[in-house]
């Protein structure tokens, strides 16, 4: 096992790891900018180490100054969290270059699906269901309309650097799609210095669904169950729940068996998640996060696994500490992203937090970074904390939410905690009957 990791990371998810450490007896490093210094998981670790200025570019995102920090302190493996480096093969191939284990995925499969049209051809040749589109790039726009024809309208433009819903546009008519591919390739290169784009059908009402997986990079492989991450705004989830409302036990089992199989045929090593739009009883693979979600902790509610834990086994060459068969689903888990927000025009608060009081009681968990006092700087994501809770099912489930987040109380800033008392009093969210583009709407006539 690790002596000492190093967690390339802020916030709530450097704490999280910081967590998963102490349970296993490894010393920790945290490493933060200027803006950062006092930090929870800065206060938290057994040590800590500057590594530049609030610009994550000099800082967070700086490899020299995180390779130094590692041979400073002699930590010997590094746990990337979300963001940032977290999806960099070139991170991780660095790290592996002077001695140090980066808790993740080989950088070869970072690389993979990193690229989304590469990714989507290893999904296709892994028997994963793919949404109808373009083989590769488009070299031109007349093949982009030659391939719309193909599949039809309405299409999605997507970057093929992308994420976040950057460098994704909508064409719902061939006369648009020439403005959806000049105004996609220029954020695709503003945004990923890379403007090859790729189309894909695009689906009226869709869910989004995606798989939990983890494997030990020796063909051992297993699916944890899927995630309900249909609650977006501006392709950014704001809610998530597991299972999902929409699936049927043999709907869930197929696809969860197929996704363990794919990543038992890949060899994949550690935490990753394969996301899925599912309409009209199928599912589409639109790509493969090789890290850590921002909502693992509804699986690790259901299923009692510590994910955390589980990458640090892996990566230290430990193995899965369970089968497939060993797992159990108990129950339900809905997990709701707080931000530092205007709750209705979602401009960013940040600013000093004068009073902060967390909810509690049975089946209450929450992820925050953050304490009365603490200063949210302007200069990161405005995610300030997660409050996930878990019932029997999704009624108590639902009930105990609501509960929760009248016990929220943060002072001195906006957050999006008013949004979330309003979402649970709407017909479609305590029935389940939302999809992708739900939540857009409700804000537009809110």
């Amino acid at each position: 096992m690790f002596d000492k990791i190093l967690i390339a990371n802020r916030g709530e998810i450097a704490l999280r790891v910081e967590r998963a450490c102490k349970e296993l007896g490894i010393a920790t490093v945290a490493v933060h900018s200027t803006a950062d210094a006092d930090a929870m998981h800065v206060r938290l670790a057994d040590e800590s180490v500057c590594i530049g200025p609030p610009a994550a570019s000099e800082s967070y995102l700086n490899i020299p100054r995180l390779l130094a920090a590692c041979e400073i302190t002699g930590a010997d493996a590094v746990h990337p969290g979300y963001g940032f480096l977290s999806e960099n093969a070139r991170f991780a191939e660095i790290l592996e270059e002077h001695g140090v284990t980066f808790i993740g995925p080989t950088p070869e499969h970072i690389r993979i699906m990193g690229d989304k049209i590469q990714a989507k051809e290893t999904a296709k040749k892994l028997g994963i269901p793919v949404v109808p589109g373009s083989p590769g790039a488009v070299t031109s726009n007349d093949e982009a309309v030659k391939i719309a024809r193909e599949i039809g309208f309405p299409v999605l433009v997507k970057a093929a650097a992308g994420g976040g819903g950057r460098g994704m546009k909508v064409a719902r008519t061939e006369e648009d799609l020439p403005s959806a591919l000049s105004t996609a390739r220029a954020e695709s290169k503003a945004a990923f210095g890379d403007d090859s784009l790729y189309l894909e059908k695009y689906l009226t009402r869709p869910r989004h669904i995606e798989m939990q997986v983890m494997g030990d990079g020796k063909g051992n492989a297993v699916h944890l169950g899927e995630r309900d991450c249909s609650l977006q705004r501006r392709h950014q989830k704001i809610m998530e729940e597991t299972p999902s409302p929409a699936l049927n036990e043999a709907q869930r089992r197929k696809i969860g068996d197929t996704v363990a199989k794919a990543m038992q045929d890949l060899q994949y090593r550690g935490a990753g998640t394969v996301e899925f739009l599912f309409e009209d009883g199928e599912f589409y693979f639109i790509e493969m996060n090789t890290r850590l979600q921002v909502e693992h902790p509804v699986t690790e509610m259901v299923t009692g696994i510590d994910l955390a834990i589980e990458q640090i086994r892996i990566a230290a060459g430990y193995g899965l500490s369970f089968t497939q068969e060993d797992l159990r689903f108990e129950g339900h888990a809905i997990e709701c992203r707080i931000n530092a927000e205007n709750p209705t025009t979602f401009r960013p608060s940040p600013g000093k937090i004068s009073y902060f009081h967390t909810p509690g009681g049975l089946g209450v968990r929450v992820d925050s970074g953050v304490y009365a006092g603490y200063t949210i700087p302007a200069y990161y994501d405005s995610l300030i904390g997660k409050l996930i809770v878990h019932g029997k099912n999704r009624n108590e489930c639902l009930m105990r939410l609501r509960r929760a987040l009248g016990e929220f109380v943060i002072d001195g800033i906006e957050t999006t905690i008013p949004l979330f008392n309003s979402l649970i009093q709407q017909p479609d969210i305590v029935d389940g009957l939302y999809d992708i583009h739900w939540l857009e709407k409700f804000l537009q006539k809110h």
